[in-house]
């Protein structure tokens, strides 16, 4: 289903704002508070949405209903549930969709932890294949898979495939498909309207855009799928507390604003650093130049505040970040305070040693692309 036939209804800022708001009581706030609760009362025959805290709450699910609706619009049976990590929703599907003997397909460029799933998948007896996002690659490894994992943009090279054509083949066999969406967001990328089983996304980065929520979510249209997904939740009790769920909840409400400043700032910042000759292998993908630009301008909708770049050495890179003043040098990214890393301090990218993933924040773009120039000057041998 493309995104021209769904009545999407209210407009991006409309919709996060009023994303999963219960119907209004008099006298009560609009979000209601997180609900810290490990029982519910329970008397006779168990009936009714809420019975232990390890299966459903109601701070979860006034958020899972918000993530639905920013995530498909306009799409029927569409259910989401909230994770404690983006790890923990990440895993959930992967582990509940897959059994000794099936094929895997995973990025061989994606998030630097899938290292670690691959490993356990193995122990357990899944054959993973790999292959590279950018060209779409994996189409190469799909033959007889029982699931497809996308990563569109890829972290931290910021490579994108062509999700629906991927899709397409995927489905002409039986094979399901997840989509990480957790560079792109719901507003700049929506996977189960391109053809996906599952949009999952760790919600700890631009979702809730602070940098103090971990969380993660899956939002899936097959009730089978995502009935086994929740089965998993439950075995391993990889749950968010009620605070985590509340607080990501009320961020979402800013979500739209935040996205459209990070985007365009970020796209300033990549434009500046095209004119840098000490900065290499530059990607952002809604920068027309991008090797990516093409694909990504017909299934993204706005392009995410990541932006990647490699300077000649570790050493340069290393002066770079400690000369910047407006960036924090941390990991993760989507917060409204800019970040950036040499992403080789971690050993588990295929990235040069000056690589760096800088993540653009709220600042004014004016004061940020000057400390990026400034910086990359003061660093400069």
């Amino acid at each position: 289903m493309s995104d021209a036939t769904v009545d999407e209804g209210p407009g991006d800022g409309t919709r996060a704002v009023r994303a999963g708001l219960p119907e209004p009581v008099k006298h009560e706030p609009t979000l209601p508070g997180p609900v810290f609760a490990a029982h519910f009362h329970l008397p006779g025959e168990v009936t009714g949405p809420y019975s232990y805290g390890r299966d459903d709450n109601p701070t979860w699910t006034l958020l899972e209903n918000a993530i639905g609706e920013l995530e498909a619009p306009g799409l029927a049976d569409i259910e989401t549930l909230v994770f404690a990590s983006g790890m923990a929703a990440i895993s959930a599907v992967l582990f509940s969709q897959l059994r000794a003997g099936d094929a895997v397909v995973l990025p061989s460029d994606g998030y630097q932890a899938l290292a670690l799933v691959r490993a356990q998948l193995e122990a357990y007896g899944v054959e993973v294949r790999t292959a590279p996002t950018g060209g779409d690659a994996q189409l190469e490894v799909l033959e007889g898979a029982r699931l497809l994992w996308i990563e569109s943009p890829s972290n931290p090279g910021l490579d994108v495939c062509d999700i629906r054509r991927l899709a397409v083949a995927a489905q002409a066999q039986g094979t399901l498909v997840a989509v990480d969406n957790t560079l792109a967001t719901p507003l700049g990328q929506r996977p189960l309207a391109l053809g996906a089983d599952f949009a999952v996304a760790s919600g700890t980065k631009q979702l809730t855009g602070h940098g103090d929520v971990l969380l993660g979510y899956v939002a899936g249209r097959d009730a089978e799928a995502m009935a086994a997904v929740r089965r998993w939740r439950k075995i391993v009790g990889a749950i968010p507390g009620p605070m985590e769920a509340w607080l990501a909840h009320r961020s979402i409400a800013t979500l739209q604003l935040r996205v459209d400043r990070q985007n365009a700032t970020a796209l300033a910042v990549a434009e500046a650093l095209r004119q840098r000759p000490d900065v290499s292998a530059l990607r952002y993908p809604g920068l027309p130049g991008d090797p990516a630009h093409k694909t990504a301008s017909r299934q993204m909708r706005r392009y995410g505040c990541v932006v990647s770049f490699t300077l000649p050495t570790r050493a340069r890179a290393e002066r770079f970040l400690a000369a910047l003043r407006l960036v924090e040098d941390a990991t993760s990214f989507g917060g409204v305070r800019s970040t950036a890393e040499r992403r080789g301090r971690w050993g588990g990218d295929a990235v040069p040693e000056g690589f760096v993933r800088m993540s653009v924040g709220a600042e004014d773009p004016e004061d940020l692309v000057a400390d990026v120039l400034r910086a990359l000057d003061e660093s400069a041998e």
